[in-house]
């Protein structure tokens, strides 16, 4: 392999999924200022709102996440769009 290839911050995160909870120890040079266990060692922290562990496609499990009132925003406009017709 390669030396010096990698960036100054390539190291070991555990990314933390929102919707369920669930945790995966992954390398990665992702910026965060957290900091997490996992499996009895400290690791830098990083939350996504979304995984396979949480993905529609991968779990086969329909539903709505919505973080930022994406939802209602939407519907609004889409009302607001019906009333114009």
């Amino acid at each position: 392999m390669k030396k010096d290839i990698h960036p100054d911050n390539y190291r070991q995160v555990i990314f933390v999924d929102n919707t369920s909870g669930e945790e995966f120890l992954l390398s990665s040079t992702v910026e965060t200022d957290e900091v997490g266990t996992y499996n009895g060692k400290e690791y830098p922290l990083y939350r996504v709102e979304i995984s396979s562990a949480s993905h529609p496609f991968y779990t086969g499990v329909k539903k709505t996440i919505d973080t930022a009132g994406r939802v209602e925003k939407f519907k609004a406009r889409q009302k607001a769009a019906k009333g114009q017709s």
